[in-house]
């Protein structure tokens, strides 16, 4: 069978490969799964604010710079609206933020690099979500210690905590000055990034790391209250609550709760409990989780901010490269919806350099453009999910998001999710696809309908990097037919002339339907 569709892709190019592809194998080797949805019926209905799309990770501040960075956020600002960007490292010494004069011993400080690096942001009309880290080396209490990043930051505590506080203090005014009161306070500063596994190196890690967070807060509100500053940045849903406890009975100024959490977090890191939870059910489960843990706290009215999210930390092809990233996100949305102010999917792009600089396109980053502005099938995904409407209307199935527009349109995401074809570092062939079927009973005022897919021959780059043999280094051509393939295809447009719309959905599949 292989041999035959390569011999056609020879013969025939790679388009006409998958076209034939998508009608012959996989269509007559499926197994419907039937789906009943009555959009007849009445809907208990929320407001449905789109949390998911307001921010995003990407790779460390200085990549901000680079001219791939600033292509790739114009790219995913064109279909998303991105209002706030979140990265690691502004206090790097690569920045040149913070030195000590040899001859006056008195700390010198340079911001010119962090003016052009947020200046990059609000050129195009984001946001920094400030991550306050990590530590200068003329400041670290251990300059030598630092995290296996390829960059190499340094994660142990400051030798003296008030030369912290005056970096704080002069970034903030400096951050005041040139950009205003009324701009900055409608930033987020968190303090530090995962400081409770391994990315903080103060012992024990709790304890100095609430003793961080105060002279971090206290230091910001000191030069200007307005300014909003939370954390305590944690992965893995963790120390939410002592966290805010901790606020409370020490009188420290505390804006907002963020958290971190990635699908293949085990159970026993997450909830110490033994036993697995799924993959397409663990983020929502964390983010409850520390939600509720705000909710019994002695701050309950403080908003929760997931800084960090995806379906997986460890680079599995089959997982952040591929068409199984709409369902999952799909469902991510549907499940989280109501426990969070914003969730931030770490990242927009693959101009990221944590295990060091990419070696192909497609190795499983966490980006939803590749290396080469190259979306992914999740920026296609999130792509079509961002015609959901702002009223979610309540269906009692797991596989499905009504939603309404304030014109009355109802858009309706259904999905077919599956576990991904294989997981770790190595890609697996595709498994064999398993259809569902969804059969859609209309109002009798629907006449026409807009149908999004992503699936596998939608907007599904990797078909075809798959076709091309998986090449490190893709030839010219090669990437301009990848490019090609990158691209969302039209949507299909109908006209119903009944009061019902059967849609099948392959396996990884993702179909948003507009009814009008």
């Amino acid at each position: 069978m292989v041999s035959k569709i390569l011999t056609m892709a020879r013969r025939l190019g790679l388009r006409a490969i998958l076209l034939a592809i998508s009608l012959m194998g996989f269509a007559t080797h499926s197994e419907a799964q039937e789906v009943q949805i009555d959009l007849t019926k009445p809907f208990q209905a929320h407001a449905f604010p789109h949390f998911w799309e307001r921010m995003f990770g990407s790779g460390r501040a200085a990549l901000v710079l680079r001219e791939s960075y600033q292509t790739d956020l114009a790219t995913t600002r064109a279909q998303l609206p991105i209002q706030f960007v979140r990265f690691h490292g502004i206090f790097l010494d690569e920045l040149g933020v913070y030195a000590i004069n040899p001859k006056t011993h008195q700390p010198i400080y340079n911001f010119t690099y962090v003016d052009q690096i947020y200046d990059a942001l609000l050129n195009q009309h984001v946001k920094p979500f400030v991550e306050l880290s990590f530590m200068p080396l003329a400041m670290a209490s251990q300059p030598g210690k630092k995290f296996s990043f390829w960059y190499k930051p340094n994660v142990t505590p400051p030798q003296n905590l008030a030369d912290w506080d005056d970096l704080i203090t002069q970034f903030t005014r400096h951050l005041l000055a040139r950009y205003g009161e009324q701009e900055v306070a409608s930033w987020y500063f968190e303090v530090w990034n995962e400081p409770n596994i391994g990315f903080w190196e103060g012992k024990p890690a709790q304890k100095t790391y609430f003793e961080l967070y105060d002279h971090t807060a206290r230091a910001i509100k000191a030069v200007n209250a307005s300014i909003k500053v939370g954390g305590p940045s944690t992965a893995q849903a963790a120390w939410a609550y002592e966290f805010l406890k901790h606020a409370a009975d020490d009188h420290v100024p505390v804006d907002f709760v963020s958290s971190h959490v990635y699908a293949n977090d085990t159970n026993h890191d997450v909830f110490h409990h033994t036993g697995l939870i799924p993959r397409d059910q663990m983020v929502c489960q964390a983010v409850r989780k520390v939600h509720d843990d705000i909710a019994r706290s002695p701050l309950p009215s403080v908003p929760l901010i997931f800084s960090e999210y995806n379906a997986s930390y460890s680079n599995e092809p089959n997982v952040t490269d591929t068409d199984y990233m709409g369902p999952w996100l799909a469902t991510t949305i549907a499940q989280c919806d109501g426990l969070t102010q914003m969730m931030s999917l770490w990242t927009f792009s693959d101009v990221f350099e944590e295990q060091g600089v990419p070696t192909t396109p497609f190795y499983g980053g966490f980006g939803l453009i590749a290396t080469g502005h190259l979306p992914k099938p999740a920026f296609n995904a999130l792509s079509i999910l961002h015609h959901l409407g702002n009223q979610r209307l309540l269906l009692d199935n797991p596989n499905a998001l009504l939603t309404r527009r304030d014109n009355g349109t109802l858009v309706l995401a259904v999905w077919n999710y599956a576990d991904p074809d294989g997981t770790g570092p190595q890609y697996t062939p595709p498994a064999a696809a398993t259809s569902r079927s969804f059969h859609l009973t209309l109002p009798t005022t629907v006449h026409h309908a807009t149908i999004y897919r992503v699936d596998r021959t939608h907007g599904n780059v990797i078909e075809v990097f798959d076709a091309l043999g998986r090449p490190d280094t893709p030839s010219l051509a090669q990437h301009a037919e990848l490019a090609r393939a990158a691209q969302l295809p039209p949507p299909e447009k109908l006209t119903l002339t009944r009061a019902d719309l059967t849609l099948d959905v392959p396996r990884h599949g993702l179909a948003v339907i507009e009814l009008e």
